[in-house]
């Protein structure tokens, strides 16, 4: 007898019916870059569909993003001011708690993260305090703790330290049940690689170091079982959620993070992934609409609950559509 498993691809209505993996809008967070000011909404070049906004016109994005079923966003802030200690993270006339006061406001069901880390605002560009040319670690996590509560005092939902100290998610819980905020919950960058795929996500946030680079404390790309270690300290600390970042080049470890926890886990399709998508479309060598949702397939297919995106609204017009 000859087996035909085509039977089962044989019209589009079978083939729905029996896919294991299936993409929706539930599933993404949208990234957004917030600055200073008021009517700004300046496209980001080396990010094609993506925008600078500031809190007044972030939250109309982000009523746009709530009635295309997406759940969730992430803020990240491009201050008015930087120094050596990034002050203006955890001020509260900074641009993130600003932002999330505005989007709050104007569409309060909208879950609203906010990424915690240093770079965008020193003025050397690295994820902490300097000493030397190296990140001071100690020191560098009780500023962390502090941006947090910031973020959770102006209203955000959940707070996502990405600066890859040790020990910090248990900085950041600590000094949020201490001053009260035991319901904001924490997503951790559990395993964020040293990635060359960074680089468009720099130029939008201005936040490239001005010397050396981030492998000091950004994971080495050739290890995998050092990515498990780092998932179950953070979990051990406290977190929420766990993420890997990148996640294109990173789908084993993502497999190796869905099969060490129970908790929900996030993969971040980063600026690099995107705009790689973006230029080969451009220039007519792949279908850029199919392509995006094959990689978000796949990014779930590996594990991930959720999916960080710059796709996000194009993804979530396509599977509605």
């Amino acid at each position: 007898m000859l087996i035909r498993p085509r039977r089962l691809r044989r019209t589009a209505a079978v083939r729905d019916m029996v896919r294991e993996t299936k993409v929706s809008p539930d599933d993404f967070i949208a990234p957004l870059f917030v600055a200073h000011g008021r009517g700004i909404k300046e496209p980001i070049a080396s990010l094609p569909g993506q925008f600078r906004f500031s809190p007044d016109t972030v939250s109309e994005e982000v009523k746009e993003i709530h009635a295309l079923g997406i759940p969730s966003v992430i803020l990240f802030g491009l201050p008015d001011s930087k120094d050596e200690s990034g002050s203006r993270s955890w001020a509260d006339d900074g641009v993130v708690q600003m932002a999330i006061k505005k989007i709050k406001d104007k569409v309060p069901s909208m879950v609203v993260i906010t990424d915690v880390c240093l770079c965008e605002y020193t003025s050397h560009g690295h994820c902490g305090i300097l000493k030397g040319e190296t990140v001071d670690n100690d020191e560098t996590i009780e500023l962390l703790a502090r941006q947090a509560v910031s973020h959770a005092k102006a209203g955000a939902d959940m707070v996502a330290p990405s600066d890859m100290m040790d020990g910090r998610i248990g900085a950041v819980r600590q000094e949020l049940d201490t001053e009260g905020y035991q319901d904001t919950a924490v997503m951790a960058y559990s395993a964020k690689y040293a990635s060359g795929f960074y680089g468009p996500f720099r130029d939008a946030a201005d936040s490239a170091p001005q010397f050396g680079d981030r492998s000091s404390y950004q994971m080495d790309p050739a290890n995998a079982r050092e990515a498990l270690r780092e998932i179950r300290l953070d979990i051990e600390e406290g977190a929420d959620i766990v993420m890997v970042k990148p996640a294109l080049a990173y789908l084993d470890i993502i497999r190796a993070a869905r099969q060490e926890t129970l908790l929900p886990l996030a993969a971040y399709n980063v600026s690099g992934e995107y705009a790689m998508v973006k230029a080969a479309a451009r220039n007519g060598w792949i279908d850029g609409k199919r392509v995006m949702l094959e990689i978000l397939t796949a990014i779930r297919r590996a594990g991930a609950d959720i999916i960080l995106t710059y796709f996000a609204k194009e993804a979530a017009r396509e599977l509605r559509a």
